[in-house]
């Protein structure tokens, strides 16, 4: 079975030109079939600032109305998405951008309304994932870059978690690749001390997880991307690992997440 890397990057490193230009390098050096997934939410915060357009987020999930719809598919599938797509393609990668529109690719419904109340909007659940058509661009020697909108019923674009993204797209193609999911972002991995940036974890299960949790080492932000973790080992994924851009290429040191 052939390998195939998913890295999911998001936060300050693709919306600041230095950091961007060195994950990209690092990216070039993965072996293998790659797939980059993406998110922007700082530069969809700011370009929406600058239209007048409120930006409202619940549990760190951004509300999407229809004023900022159009933002986050302008930033997110536009700006943020053929930037890196250009840098790609400038380092020798035969990039192709997409959003979950793109060849119907990633299908969605309509998050519904929380037991508080909380509507979220214009913000999609993945449903489905079209593996053989990402497979097919992959056999075509193209690198698939995928922004987090996705195709709702009727047309409807919607909103969609770019780490959640990386996971259903991770447990789609588990049917076709040996499959390693990468979590990327501004630290080394999962910090044991928020404050001590050499405080990694080097490994956690599904039983470490639970004490972490209990112990208040891990919280916030960090619970969805290894909640989607685990979803995506149980569906089939070989490996998940959290990590840094430097450690994208050789996982020197970074936590590797196992059942």
């Amino acid at each position: 079975m052939q390998k195939l890397t998913i890295v999911k990057v998001g936060g300050a490193i693709v919306e600041e030109p230095q950091s961007l230009t060195k994950l990209l390098n690092r990216f070039t050096q993965i072996s293998g079939n790659r797939i980059l997934v993406h998110g922007g939410g700082r530069t969809a915060t700011q370009t929406a600032a600058a239209m007048g357009i409120e930006t409202h987020m619940v549990n760190g999930r951004r509300v999407t109305n229809a004023d900022m719809l159009r933002v986050v598919t302008m930033v997110y599938g536009g700006l943020v998405n053929k930037n890196i797509v250009a840098q790609l393609c400038t380092l020798g990668i035969k990039a192709l951008g997409l959003t979950g529109a793109d060849l119907g690719v990633i299908r969605s419904h309509r998050r519904p309304p929380m037991p508080d109340g909380t509507d979220y909007g214009l913000v999609g659940d993945v449903d489905s994932v079209d593996a053989d058509a990402l497979s097919t661009l992959i056999q075509a020697h193209t690198v698939p870059v995928v922004a987090p909108i996705t195709l709702g019923p009727d047309g409807q674009l919607l909103n969609t978690n770019a780490d959640t993204i990386a996971a259903s797209v991770a447990k789609a193609m588990a049917e076709l690749y040996d499959v390693t999911l990468v979590y990327c972002f501004e630290k080394k991995g999962v910090l044991r001390c928020p404050d001590n940036d050499e405080s990694v974890i080097p490994h956690i299960d599904s039983r470490s997880y639970e004490q972490l949790k209990a112990d208040g080492i891990v919280s916030g932000g960090m619970l969805p991307k290894l909640d989607n973790s685990f979803s995506a080992l149980r569906a089939g994924v070989t490996r998940v690992i959290i990590t840094s851009a430097d450690q994208i290429a050789d996982f020197t040191q970074s936590t590797v997440i196992t059942q």
